[in-house]
């Protein structure tokens, strides 16, 4: 069984349609542009998160998140008509033109700050200290599944530069402060930690 790969480049921001509970799991009925593309047991990153599409019907999409995705992501808090950020998985022979990203989250994140920046904006955000360095000045850092490169890291935040196009492209055009979005780090500087230390 393959892994899939993701680049952090967003495809289409979905929309919510339905919410349905099922055991500790959650189904998410979602409309978007590329929904009925899709085909069931194809991989799907939604808001940063890979998940497999179960059933595609009516220009909507269907997936299941398990327990554990709901309690690690912002999954577990979207509700109807919540935008989502969606990705299909990297073609072989595709351009690599984000970075690497798996769709694994490793923890969320809070929304501490947003401003204006002379055409573009500056989003600042706050997260549980790793102490293990894995967000670097100017490195790669993929937030609700965008790749993005942060600055003025700390052990507990950062903060990223929006363009236009991908705060209009994104679900970042609805964010808010306060809000929830998910960390993955970079998948290369989460290898080099674990070999320095050995």
């Amino acid at each position: 069984m393959y892994s899939p790969m993701f680049t952090g480049i967003i495809e289409s921001v979905g929309q919510v349609v339905s919410v349905t509970s099922s055991g500790a799991n959650r189904i998410f009925e979602i409309k978007s542009s590329i929904s009925e593309e899709l085909k069931t047991d194809q991989s799907l990153s939604h808001n940063g998160v890979c998940l497999t599409v179960t059933k595609v019907s009516g220009g909507c999409h269907f997936v299941t998140a398990v327990d554990e995705t709901l309690k690690k992501s912002n999954l577990g808090n979207l509700v109807p008509l919540d935008p989502v950020n969606l990705e299909r998985a990297m073609l072989s022979n595709g351009r690599f033109d984000g970075h690497i990203v798996q769709g694994h989250v490793d923890q969320t994140a809070i929304c501490t700050k947003i401003s204006e920046a002379d055409g573009s904006w500056e989003m600042d955000f706050e997260y549980k200290d790793t102490s293990e360095g894995l967000v670097v000045e100017k490195g790669s850092i993929t937030v609700d599944g965008i790749s993005l490169t942060c600055y003025n890291v700390s052990d507990t935040g950062f903060t990223v530069a929006i363009i236009p196009y991908t705060f209009e492209n994104t679900n970042f055009g609805q964010l808010k402060v306060g809000d929830m979005v998910n960390l993955e780090f970079d998948i290369i500087g989460k290898y080099v930690k674990q070999l320095v230390s050995v």
